[in-house]
């Protein structure tokens, strides 16, 4: 683990910019930016597409470490060179901000109410790469749709499982079990998620840590007891479909909780743009969320 980037995931004041979208969701994030499936022929141009994308933001002058913490990259974002040089060195050494990576491979069917992730079958060589790469931590998902008990704790289970994976190979996890916003039963997932995360947390011994990504609370503050754990390096928070302005408001509400923003961090980027207008755009963007995360 390297000390000056954990200091700075630890205490320092920011967020994490989530840019670490997949074969799966890139189109959407490519149309979100003003790019349709009929602008490109094939996945190497859809793959090309959202690297010069992310290139524009990450290269940004409103893209700096006096607001951002951290940023988390796809895979092939990883192997992948902004100015020559690969894009986590050039997050970390250029910009000072921390490189992370998404591990996981999507998400299983739904079965007791939950997504599981898909076995990661390549683990270990993920994780020889991303320290090869530089990365200082690792993230993956899953999701809870409904509050079923026994699919809540096979969930958190499956999330700690490879955590502990990570952490003996030297990186940091985020676990993202992310429960879905129009679940008509959110708050008792939130309930029981909570009960089976500090069972795993309290399980952990004192030289091992993690973060956890999870859904913006129903009650504000009802994370504050994993917030506050001694093995729980940071709590982030996805927008997890709210529009920026609600998940910022929400964001707000809770104390020690802080961003890690995708769609809600891109919103109103477009290709078309003059760089004063999209930089001025992701400026703004990016003051509204760093304000609602050192609240």
């Amino acid at each position: 683990m390297n000390k000056r980037q954990a200091e700075r995931m630890q205490g320092g004041q920011g967020f994490v910019a989530a840019l670490d979208q997949s074969g799966g969701s890139t189109p959407k994030a490519l149309a979100g930016y003003g790019i349709q499936k009929d602008q490109y022929d094939s996945e190497d141009e859809m793959f090309d597409l959202v690297h010069a994308m992310r290139t524009r933001i990450i290269t940004s002058p409103s893209f700096t470490s006096k607001h951002i913490l951290a940023a988390i990259l796809f895979e092939q974002t990883m192997d992948r060179t902004i100015e020559d040089i690969y894009t986590g060195d050039y997050l970390w050494e250029k910009k000072g901000i921390v490189p992370i990576l998404k591990v996981d491979k999507g998400l299983a069917d739904q079965e007791e109410g939950v997504q599981l992730m898909k076995p990661i079958t390549d683990l270990e060589s993920k994780l020889e790469r991303a320290i090869e790469r530089k990365m200082f931590g690792t993230k993956m998902r899953s999701v809870i749709k409904s509050a079923d008990p026994e699919g809540i704790k096979k969930n958190v289970e499956q999330q700690f499982y490879y955590g502990k994976k990570i952490i003996e190979a030297g990186l940091v996890p985020i676990l993202e079990p992310e429960i879905d916003i129009n679940s008509p039963d959110k708050a008792e997932s939130e309930r029981l998620m909570k009960i089976e995360i500090l069972k795993h947390l309290n399980n952990l011994s004192k030289d091992e840590a993690i973060m956890l990504k999870l859904s913006i609370p129903d009650e504000d503050g009802f994370y504050s007891e994993l917030i506050e754990h001694p093995q729980v390096m940071r709590v982030v928070a996805l927008s997890g479909g709210y529009s920026r302005e609600e998940a910022v408001i929400k964001l707000e509400r809770n104390p020690g909780l802080i961003a890690s923003f995708s769609r809600a961090l891109l919103e109103g980027l477009y290709a078309h743009q003059t760089d004063e207008e999209f930089n001025a755009t992701l400026g703004n963007s990016i003051e509204n969320i760093y304000k609602a995360s050192i609240t």
